[in-house]
Formats: structure tokens, C-alpha cells, sequence
């Protein structure tokens, strides 16, 4: 279970107390822009963008905004930037439980449901899991007690030698993409939280199976890597696909996303529509 950010796999900037020149900096280097191409993306120039990097200018709020959409930098980050710079951070980090989310839980539970049979579930930027519908029990058979305790998190859950991970057909393929898409992730954001569960389920022992890696029916066209999981007796095969929330202006809601998983085949779709799961 995954979450895709957008960008390169470079390391994102380092916090610094010399102020956001060097955080700038960094962020423009990771994306590969020059002054002078970031300069007339943000309607300023090369020799601003020069002062401001070497703390020669300090940058209106505005401006600091205005770069850090250009650059594509996450919401939390464009916090840290404002902080960099002496100004208040823009954007607020509500609790998801707060009074004030509750249409924003409401139409989530709504579209996850809909989505039933098929299974869905809602993550946080640590993978925590804030809301399931009931397809994702089928991917739950004969996970102990212990991992299901909350916070459930996807991809603890999924690669635990005592969690998915026995049932996935081809377990190493999509262990390879889940662990690529957390390095993608923790690219993008400092979290010692994001960095220590990628250690964690990277270490986890993976069993040798002689079906990993391979599609017994090779006349199905598969348009993107699919999970194929065992499931009272047959194998079901799923491709995931990941939703966020467009321009976000709140820390939380920034950093949700919503998987869906639709059937990669129609023997898993008839599965599906057949149980009502």
C-alpha cells in the first residue's frame, strides 16, 4: 500500500539555522533549476534569487510562497521555509478529529464506500491507516490480532512476515515498489518517523517462493504492476491507484492520499461483484 509523491529521489534539504537561503538553495538544486529559470517562473530575477540564497536579501512572505510553489515543495516544507525567512507559518496542521474536518471525514467515508466491493482505505504521510472501507478485510485473513492494533499501518501491515505479505504471489516485485515509493517519500519531507518504519519493514525477511515474479497467464495484459494475493483458496490480482487532495491549504489534508485497488482481471472482479466484500 502506497503513497506516490511527486519529484526526484534527491534528499530533501536539510533544516538550517543560517536562515532560507540555504534551504532555497537546496530545494532548487533537487529539482534541477537554475536561478535564472526559477527567477522567471516566479516573476523575479536571477540576481534576486542570488541575494536571497546568500542571505544578501530577505524575501517578502509572498515571494517565499511564490518559490516554494514553483519548486513543488510540500506544504509542511513551505512552513519550515516561512520559518526559515522570520514570518508565521501560512498553513494550519488540524487534527484530523477536530470538529472543524468532519465534512472533509464525512466525504471521504462517502467516496470509500462507494468505491465497495473494491477495497479502499485512506493513509496519513506516515502510512498510518485513518479510515478503511470493508473490501480491505479480505486482506486482513490470518493477520494476528497484534498487527491489526491501532495505529494499523499499511505497510507494516503489508510486508510483516506475519501480516500480507505470506499471501502476495509476488511478493518481491511489489515489495521492490513499496519500498521505492517511501524513498520517493522520504525525499520529500525530514521525518525520523518515515525514515525509521522504512528501516523497519526493509529489514523483514522475505521467503523465497517460486511463483515471485511470475505471471502464470501471460496472455493477460497488466497495464501496471499488480498485488497478487492469495484469498480463501484463489488468487486475487489488484492495481492500486492513489488520490489527493488538489492544492491543499492544510498540513493534515496535504499529506493524506486515498488508495484504491481495482481488479487487475476479470476473475478478480467477478470474485468480487459474486461476494459483495
Amino acid at each position: 500500500m502506497t503513497i506516490v509523491p511527486s519529484g526526484t529521489s534527491a534528499p530533501a534539504p536539510a533544516a538550517s539555522d543560517q536562515g532560507i537561503g540555504p534551504l532555497l538553495r537546496g530545494w532548487r538544486e533537487r529539482q534541477r533549476v537554475s536561478q535564472l529559470e526559477l527567477a522567471l517562473r516566479a516573476g523575479s530575477s536571477a540576481r534576486h534569487i542570488s541575494f536571497i540564497e546568500t542571505g544578501r536579501s530577505r524575501p517578502s512572505e509572498e515571494m517565499v510562497l511564490r518559490l516554494a510553489e514553483h519548486l513543488d515543495v510540500p506544504v509542511r516544507e513551505r512552513n519550515a521555509l516561512l520559518l526559515a525567512a522570520g514570518y508565521a507559518p501560512h498553513y494550519l496542521e488540524t487534527p484530523l478529529d477536530d470538529p472543524s474536518m468532519e465534512a472533509l471525514r464525512a466525504g471521504v467515508e462517502r467516496l470509500i464506500q462507494a468505491y465497495e466491493p473494491f477495497p479502499a482505505l485512506v493513509v496519513n504521510a506516515t502510512y498510518d491507516v485513518v479510515a478503511a472501507n470493508r473490501g480491505i478485510a479480505m486482506f486482513l485473513e490470518g493477520v494476528p490480532e497484534r498487527l491489526l492494533a491501532p495505529p494499523l499501518n499499511a505497510m507494516r501491515l503489508t510486508l510483516h512476515p506475519e501480516g500480507m505479505a505470506p499471501r502476495i504471489r509476488n511478493l518481491r516485485a511489489w515489495r521492490g515498489h513499496l519500498l521505492a515509493q517511501m524513498d520517493r517519500q522520504i525525499a520529500l519531507r525530514r521525518s525520523d518517523a518515515l525514515r525509521a518504519l522504512h528501516e523497519e519493514v526493509a529489514a523483514y525477511p522475505v521467503r523465497d517462493r517460486p511463483e515471485d515474479g511470475i505471471e502464470p497467464d501471460e496472455t493477460v495484459h497488466h497495464f501496471a504492476l499488480p498485488m497478487r494475493i492469495e484469498h480463501e483458496g484463489r488468487v486475487l490480482s489488484f492495481i492500486s491507484s492513489i488520490a489527493t487532495f488538489n492544492t491543499p491549504m492544510d498540513v493534515t489534508v496535504a499529506e493524506l492520499a486515498i488508495e484504491t485497488f481495482l481488479p487487475a482481471d476479470p476473475a478478480t472482479a467477478k470474485y468480487l461483484h459474486s461476494t459483495g466484500s
